[in-house]
């Protein structure tokens, strides 16, 4: 190489160089060159330009030939002896090496040249680097810049000074045992590395170089080496010697001939092939030998023929052969596949690979071809295999249309590692190369972001997935994969993990096409990249070992086995390189719509939340016939809160959640967490019991099946319903999204040791999928240490100095316990909690807390590991010795803090056990309780000790007392008292029940908003905790109408302050819940209902159906009342909720039309509220009506109160003449009558008035008095109570004839629908009203 002078200041002369001619090359038998000795430069008439230079930020000097002559020398002489201990290479060799490094330091640079040694390079060099010993520095930033235009925002490799001597080698002569993998590597008696060249003669195998120009690229992994770039040739020391003047050799289109014909012929002949290389396949490696195949074409037709190349010493050949040159194979033999009988050329150890050139050949003749003929199969045993060992099937045909990959060659640059593992590269920022269907053995070397690519044979796959943004390019075994130029940038490496690789397990287990393994590699990268921050650095999620499977296997195998069906043919990979006709997993492919997905958390929320607003309008949560009777605040407050539901099947495609168990410290709730964001999860089990798996804190958790609900809140300032659709007046929406399950639809994927047992044996019924047991083992971390981790991961180190003073020997791995029974749970609550040792004053701060009236059982145990607790031995004992007094106390726990965390988990009646982890102190329990009251009033106070739970304590649920034997309940000899008595719905609205605190459990019918009542005002409590977050305003309220089974017509209602719903969640329709200490209450109607107090708790026993109406659908639309007699009804009036009765219209009492104000209430007359002092400024009115009707059905009568349309009904008037009707009202204000014997309302009749006169006429009509079915509840705000009273004799006429019956009082009922009865519908009721009632005549005569 010739240069001209450097014109820059660190530039120095150049002279020229020797130069070193490329002669034809040969191997030995051996696989080695044979060298001949270059003399070194004799005389240098000129000077190299080699700058000089250290390790990037070094220090530099100057160099002078003079002064330094002898330094130059002893570097030099270090720097061969490093290359002397090499085995194989001989003093002359040595010596040459010498004379190149004696060489190199005679040169007389301006600043310091290094020899680096290949240890030194790998151990302190952490950043890429390049040297470049020949360029000048205008040379070298213009090759840098040249290197940034594809990729501008990375910078260029940075330069170093230094200068790297050593071996090319296919690392044969390292390790006996170590796997030759075609890998070409540098080495000298410090080390060896792996190096990647762009070409590669064989005559340098072996040989001393000293490379000019290279790279040095560290792997991202600081613990591993990285690897070598030559960027240009280096400089051979040694030259091989010349090749035989003439071979004789056979042509493709003889060579065919030979494999296609069985002529019998005498074994152990060799021949030699000549021709064109055509295809060039990639390294493969199959029961750890690596091989490859070639396809050598004629040069004047398209006839070829297939090499295999298996041997280690000639693995080097991949980094020769170029495609389009001609070669010459020497030693080849034939062999045949032993399953499908393909015959194939197969090198031998005797072989060699020549450049073809016409002048040293001559042809062979075919006859003495055929005489040297072999057809030995054994050879492929090996290669074989490889059918045998991948057990890959043929894509099969699916019904719907495939599309055909096309064939083509590109050219591109490398811009984005999009990921290694799956081997899925960027080029030219739109393209993606997939090179997963190949093996990947030099582990992806070279591929860097700036590398130029050659791709020749691949596939392009046009959208193989909807959500994948690229068009792929995928390489086959058939395809040629060439490294053009290498990476200019600084850019890091990152090799492929060589075993234990998930991507290319799952896709050889599965034989997946292109779509599926891009679904599976973007499942794969979301799992990994959600959960690896909770899990290690380590890619414990991702390994897999054969006794434990790995969390993401887990997750995906069952998905895979779903999507992908059974292969009846195994894949064949021979017939997919060697056919003629092209057959491999890429030819076909279908554009995939992914059949699920599971995106992170933050995502789930976000999406959950489009849907929920998505095509919303307030008109949609209230029946129009309600709505437009309704004032403004009564609308606005109806439309506050609502929610919707999601299930997997609302996503397309089904969402998977996949989460971290947590609990919050501040809202106490279980949570689903991932990198993302956190999602609040309600858990319960299918057979009604309490979720108290402790042990899942931390583990990881997948849920296919579950109800992920939206609280949707409002602000809105709606004038009336006929501006619904105007979504100016929504001041402010927000929402809550979170998620309700199953436990037994929960998939564990990764879990703690030691812990899960704990969890299996916990709890009566319920269990952990027992679908692989061995699973559930986990690599992650050890109890103790899982102990103080649940809540934070960065636990508190701080331990009680009670604990630590009773610390022993031990006490790094000794734990104290003690076992308990829950009696008593209350709600979460701000209290201020005046703890020993605070000074007066101090504490008074309020801060969320809970706290539970607990038994003691047994005495503290001592235990030398936590995973050793899991027995009862506290009952054995107590039933034992007989100690009762002593080991069967009260305590009251106090929960605060960290501590909060236990709230989802604590239940009533529950054995739970108390573990202190590092402490063998028995009286710790002890030391820490102090008591509620003044010690001077201890002695007359009944209240327990007060223990505050620490927050480094772990609760571990042992078993439901239930659950236990007639032993252990007998050795517990729990009495009255110590248990909370649950009660029944129609217990607690008996007249009979005097208690004050109730518990009950029931499920939700209806879950209405209302207003407060205005003599309940807020405590502090509550008001604090409304600036705490409460998404609803302090003067709401929630009605829950509990039931006591589905269909039932007892019903509770519950009233709960908004305030304290931020802590409750799952409180919808449908769902079964536990309330416990809740406030019975008594209306001035003498109506029973329930108040949540600040003592008040709630559990759910079992989420809502899928299949339940629309949430703002009222509550008995889904099924229709049972038909009952009047008569029927005087026991049951205050139970009754709903019901029907077949029955005769006799007579309207009253009928009332008006228009009222929908602000102040007021009447709204021609346009405008009629309200003077003060003035009202509405200008919107509100239509309604109400009437008072008689019934009877033949065994009693009722007066019923209707409103609104049911007035309509009740007058038979169809929908225009109504609304007519109440147009013409709107000018009077109001208009109102009295019929018959109605008591007086204070209604005014308008006598000249028409609409007047109109209604009085239709309410005295006989079209009036009809049979109509009625579907009605209790009214029980009636105009005046009505008081029991006895029967009364009543008569009655029949046409000609009077009858005198005994008739009860007239019930007071209220109308909630009415319906026309046809003729036959009025006969066959009235049959079965017959038959009911003979069939119950008949049985009081019985009796």
């Amino acid at each position: 190489m010739e240069r001209g002078e450097g014109t820059e200041p660190a530039g120095i002369p150049l002279g020229p160089v020797p130069a070193l001619a490329h002669r034809p090359y040969a191997v030995g038998a051996g696989g080695r060159p044979t060298h001949t000795r270059w003399q070194g430069p004799a005389a240098a008439p000129g000077r190299w330009n080699g700058a000089g230079g250290v390790f990037p930020g070094a220090q530099h000097d100057g160099w002078s030939s003079s002064s330094k002559s002898s330094r130059r020398q002893a570097s030099a002489a270090r720097s061969c002896a490093m290359l002397a201990p090499d085995a194989g290479c001989g003093r002359d060799v040595v010596e040459d090496g010498v004379t190149a490094c004696v060489f190199l330091a005679s040169m007389r640079p301006r600043s310091l040249l290094r020899f680096i040694s290949i240890s030194d390079l790998q151990r302190q060099q952490c950043m890429p680097c390049c040297s470049h010993l020949t360029w000048s520095t205008n040379e070298f930033k213009e090759w840098a810049h040249q290197g940034q235009g594809a990729l501008p925002m990375q910078s260029a490799l940075p330069r170093t000074y230094l200068i790297l001597v050593g071996y090319l080698t296919d690392g044969r002569q390292e390790d006996k045992e170590k796997l030759v993998d075609g890998c070409l590597y540098v080495k000298d008696n410090t080390g060896i590395i792996p190096c990647e060249l762009l070409y590669f003669q064989l005559e340098w195998l072996d040989s001393l170089f000293l490379f000019p120009s290279w790279s040095y690229i560290p792997q991202t992994d600081q613990s591993a080496t990285g690897y070598v770039e030559i960027l240009v040739d280096p400089v051979p020391v040694n030259l091989p010697k010349e090749v035989p003047d003439s071979i004789p050799v056979t042509y493709p289109v003889s060579a065919e001939l030979l494999l296609t014909s069985r002529i019998p012929c005498k074994k152990r002949s060799k021949l030699t092939v000549a021709g064109e290389l055509a295809r060039l396949g990639p390294l493969l490696c199959i029961h750890h030998k690596t091989f490859f195949f070639l396809f050598l074409k004629c040069f004047t037709s398209a006839v070829w023929v297939p090499v295999l190349v298996q041997k280690p010493n000639q693995l080097a050949w991949h980094h020769i052969l170029q495609l389009g040159r001609s070669y010459t194979i020497t030693g080849l033999s034939i062999s045949s596949l032993k399953k499908s009988g393909q015959r194939m050329f197969v090198t031998g150890v005797s072989s060699c690979l020549l450049p073809y050139c016409a002048e040293q050949v001559r042809e062979q003749p075919l006859d003495s071809a055929l005489q040297g003929e072999s057809t030995e199969s054994s050879s492929l045993e090996t290669a074989e295999q490889l059918s045998d060992s991948l057990e890959l099937g043929v894509e099969e045909e699916r019904p719907r249309s495939t599309k055909e990959s096309k064939i083509i060659s590109y050219v591109g640059t490398v811009t984005e590692i999009l990921n290694v593992q799956a081997g899925l590269f960027l080029l030219d920022n739109k393209v993606c190369l997939c090179l997963a269907y190949q093996q990947l053995l030099n582990s992806a070397r070279g591929l860097r972001p700036g590398a130029c690519v050659e791709l020749m044979d691949v596939h392009l796959l046009q959208k193989p997935l909807v959500s994948f943004p690229f068009i792929v390019l995928g390489a086959c075994l058939s395809s040629t994969v060439v490294l053009k130029s290498f990476s200019r940038l600084s850019t890091p490496y990152q090799p492929p993990a060589s075993s234990g690789n998930l991507y290319l397990q799952l896709l050889f287990r599965y034989n997946l096409d292109m779509p599926l393994y891009l679904w599976l590699v973007s499942l794969l990268e979301t799992f990994e990249e959600r959960f690896s921050c909770f899990f290690g650095r380590h890619r414990p999620l991702l390994r897999s070992t054969h006794r434990n499977t790995g969390a993401a296997e887990k997750f995906l195998v069952p998905l895979l086995q779903a999507v992908v069906p059974d292969r009846e043919e195994a894949r064949d990979i021979y017939n997919e390189i060697l056919a003629k006709v092209h057959q491999c997993p890429l030819q076909k492919y279908m554009t995939l719509n992914p059949p699920c997905q599971a995106p992170s958390l933050s995502a789930v929320c976000r999406v959950a939340e489009q849907k929920s607003w998505e095509g919303f309008s307030p008109s949609q949560l209230l029946s129009p016939l309600e709505a437009q009777h309704m004032g403004t605040q009564e609308l606005n407050r109806r439309l506050t809160w609502s929610y919707y539901t999601l299930s997997a099947g609302s996503f397309q495609p089904r969402l998977i959640l996949l989460g971290v168990l947590r609990v919050s410290s501040r809202s106490s709730s279980l949570q689903l967490q991932d990198k993302s964001s956190t999602l609040p999860c309600v858990i319960a089990h299918k057979d009604g019991s309490p979720f108290t798996h402790t042990a899942l804190l931390g583990s990881l958790l997948q849920v296919e099946n579950y109800q992920l609900i939206v609280e949707r809140f409002l602000q809105t300032d709606f004038p009336s319903w006929e501006h619904l659709e105007n979504l100016e007046h929504v001041r402010e929406k927000k929402n809550s999204v979170y998620v309700q399950f199953y436990f037994e639809d929960v998939q564990v994927l990764h879990t703690v040791e030691g812990q899960i047992q704990k969890c299996l044996r916990s709890g009566s019924s319920s269990s952990l999928r027992k679908k692989d047991d061995s699973s559930f083992t986990s690599e992650l971390e050890a109890p103790e240490a899982k102990m103080l981790k649940l809540e934070d991961p960065k636990p508190d180190s701080h331990r009680d100095e009670n604990c630590q003073g009773g610390q022993s020997s031990t006490g790094r791995t000794s734990c104290v316990s003690r076992l308990f029974l829950v009696t008593q749970k209350e709600g979460l609550m701000l209290r201020n909690y005046q703890l020993p040792g605070q000074k007066v004053g101090e504490g008074r701060e309020l801060q969320r807390s809970f706290q539970a009236t607990v038994l003691w059982l047994g005495r503290p145990q001592l235990w030398s590991h936590p995973r050793e607790t899991g027995n009862l031995p506290e009952l054995e004992e107590s039933g034992c010795d007989g100690e009762e007094s002593m080991t069967r106390q009260e305590a009251l726990l106090l929960f605060m803090g960290k501590s909060l965390r236990w709230f989802p988990f604590l239940h009533l009646d529950g054995l739970y056990r108390f573990i202190v982890p590092c402490c063998s102190d028995l009286e710790v329990f002890d030391k820490l309780c102090f008591p509620p009251v003044p010690a001077k009033l201890l002695s007359r106070s009944s209240c327990p000790l007060c223990l505050p739970v620490q927050d480094t304590w772990h609760l571990q649920h042992e078993a439901w007392i239930s659950c236990l034997t007639e032993r252990q309940l007998a050795a517990m000899s729990v009495q009255t008292g110590m248990d909370q008595r649950i009660s029944s719905i129609p217990e607690v609205l008996s007249n009979s029940f005097t208690g004050s605190l109730v518990s009950f459990s029931g499920e939700i019918v209806e879950r209405t908003l209302c207003a407060s009542p205005k003599n309940e005002k807020p405590s502090v409590t509550v008001s604090l905790q409304k600036q705490k977050g409460s998404l609803l305003a302090s003067g709401h309220s929630v009605k829950l109408s509990v039931s006591v089974a589905p269909g039932s017509p007892v019903v509770m209602d519950v009233y709960i302050a908004a305030t304290y719903l931020q802590h409750l969640w799952g409180l919808l329709p449908g769902a079964k819940i536990l309330f416990q200490n809740l406030e019975r209450k008594i209306s001035r109607f003498h109506n029973v209902y329930c108040a949540y107090i600040a003592s008040s708790c709630v559990s759910i026993i079992s989420l809502p159906a899928s299949h339940l109406p629309f949430p703002s659908s009222p509550a008995g639309e889904a099924s229709s009342p049972s038909l009952v007699f009047l008569s029927s009804l005087q026991p049951h009036l205050q139970n009754l909720p709903q019901a029907r009765i077949l029955c005769h219209l006799s007579c309207v009492l009253t009928l009332s039309l008006q228009w009222v104000c929908s602000l102040c209430s007021s009447i709204f007359k021609e346009g405008r509220c009629t309200r003077h002092s003060p003035p009202c400024p509405s200008h919107t009115g509100v239509r309604q009506a109400s009437a008072r009707v008689l019934v009877e059905d033949g065994t009693g009568e009722a007066l019923v109160l209707c409103r609104n349309q049911h007035v309509a009904a009740m007058l038979g008037l169809s929908l225009l003449e109504w609304e007519a009707l109440q147009n013409s009202v709107q000018s009077r204000g109001r208009v109102s009558i009295e019929h018959g014997e109605a008591t007086g309302t204070g209604c005014v009749e308008e006598p000249e008035d028409l609409i007047a006169c109109y209604l009085r006429s239709l309410c005295r009509s006989s079209l009036i008095c009809r049979p109509i079915l009625l579907d009605f509840s209790l009214n029980r705000k009636p105009s005046k109570i009505l008081q029991p009273a006895p029967l009364q004799l009543r008569n009655f006429r029949c046409g000609e004839v009077e009858f005198v019956s005994q008739v009860g009082p007239r019930l007071s009922l209220l109308c909630l629908n009415v319906e026309e009865v046809e003729q036959d519908a009025l006969s066959y009721l009235n049959s079965e009203r017959i038959r009911r009632t003979s069939s119950h005549c008949q049985v009081e005569a019985t009796a």
